[in-house]
């Protein structure tokens, strides 16, 4: 299998986060994609660099303020007596039809809907080519050379039309449904990430064109706690095109491949062109986010599963944190897809 990364991905460095009140150091590092890279590399994946594609694809999903807060509000910040090293937002509106602020740090808070998603110098370059990877890998596959891994990085699922969270700043898997979308009159988003793809799942709340899924760790106690509840089907033209599959922390692989079929089934039913996977990693029993307790074999399987679907494939990297086995649930998982393509 081909897969796709570009070497800037690891210039976003972020230093802290706040979790349950408390600054910690940022869990979304750099070394994230060298042991992805290394694993898929070892593995005997072969890598591909992808093409600069000018922000085309980041536009077709995300509005030009944001784009445009993304690319400058560093500098922007750093023009601030006192500011701190990255821009960290203070202050939150309570609704998104306010009036919208021309200061850094007002923009911030708009822009930002938490403190996980810090940004840097080098912030927006990463997210740019994280981006340009999800853009490339998806137009590989539609052009019939599926499938095909994105080692994307910083992740995308948390990021909404105009907002970051959630260490995600793009939503790279919306960019890649986007250009599949371009050939095909429906697209399925299948993300298996510890947490709900709160951001993918707000892209396309009101469109019955993309049909949007997720199995992750139930939120009611859980990141991001506000979405990815059961209920939640979507709205107007998109009621019914959106389907989360809550999971009680500590799920192990026999729940997660059993909501898994659930999934599988809704898709087919959707009978779509293609299939963008949003690959976390974080699932693993020993993530350090600990909210499920899947196995390194369990990730095999899962892919094993999704394979079966006979769909052209987009696989996204999302989330996946240092432990030692990173590598090692990337090659099964991959390996896995692969043996029933």
């Amino acid at each position: 299998m081909k897969f796709v990364y570009a070497e800037e991905q690891i210039r976003h460095d972020p230093k802290h986060f706040l979790a349950s009140g408390a600054p910690q150091p940022n869990p979304e590092q750099p070394e994230r994609a060298r042991r992805l890279f290394e694993g898929a590399k070892g593995a005997g994946h072969e890598p591909v660099r992808p093409d600069d594609r000018g922000l085309a694809p980041l536009a077709a999903v995300h509005t030009p303020a944001y784009l445009y807060f993304l690319e400058t509000v560093h500098a922007r910040w750093q023009r601030i007596p006192g500011a701190s090293e990255e821009v960290i937002p203070n202050i939150h509106p309570d609704r998104r039809d306010c009036s919208y602020p021309k200061s850094a740090a007002g923009q911030a808070g708009y822009h930002q809907a938490d403190t996980a998603c810090p940004i840097s110098a080098e912030t927006w370059g990463s997210v740019y080519w994280s981006a340009q990877t999800a853009a490339h890998a998806a137009l590989m596959v539609r052009e019939g050379m599926g499938p095909v891994y994105a080692l994307c990085r910083p992740p995308g699922h948390h990021a909404f039309v105009d907002m970051a969270g959630g260490f995600c700043f793009v939503n790279n898997s919306a960019v890649a449904a986007e250009i599949l979308r371009a050939h095909h009159h429906r697209v399925a988003i299948l993300d298996v990430d510890l947490h709900h793809g709160n951001g993918t799942q707000g892209i396309y709340w009101r469109r019955p064109d993309v049909l949007t899924v997720s199995i992750h760790a139930d939120p009611v106690r859980f990141y991001p706690f506000f979405w990815g509840h059961a209920h939640e089907r979507g709205e107007g033209p998109g009621l019914d095109y959106n389907f989360n599959l809550p999971l009680p922390r500590g799920s192990g692989d026999d729940a997660f491949l059993e909501a898994l079929e659930a999934a599988l089934a809704r898709i087919r039913a959707f009978a779509p062109g293609a299939l963008v996977l949003a690959l976390g990693l974080d699932a693993f029993e020993n993530d350090p986010f600990g909210g499920l307790t899947v196995s390194t074999q369990g990730f095999a399987r899962i892919a094993e599963n999704i394979a079966g679907l006979g769909l052209p494939t987009v696989i996204v990297q999302e989330g996946g944190y240092l432990c030692d086995e990173l590598g090692d649930n990337l090659v099964s998982f991959l390996g896995g897809f692969q043996s029933n393509s």
